[in-house]
């Protein structure tokens, strides 16, 4: 609601997610449509939550005492 990030025509982790799971049959055929973009997104999100809390930990002044 902001204006910021990918405008619709373009490609997102989101919509390929979203995008797999209209997709998915009652036979769950095709589970890889959700899982990679899925599993890509995770892995991003824990990746970039391991570096915030490194660099928080060699940043911040009041840990350095503990």
């Amino acid at each position: 609601f902001l204006g910021l990030g990918v405008e619709p025509p373009d490609v997102s982790w989101g919509m390929l997610a979203n995008e797999g799971i209209k997709n998915i049959s009652p036979l769950q055929t095709h589970w890889w449509l959700v899982v990679f973009p899925g599993l890509a997104l995770a892995l991003t999100l824990y990746a970039l939550n391991f570096l915030g809390d490194g660099l928080r930990d060699a940043l911040d002044p009041r840990l350095k005492n503990k």
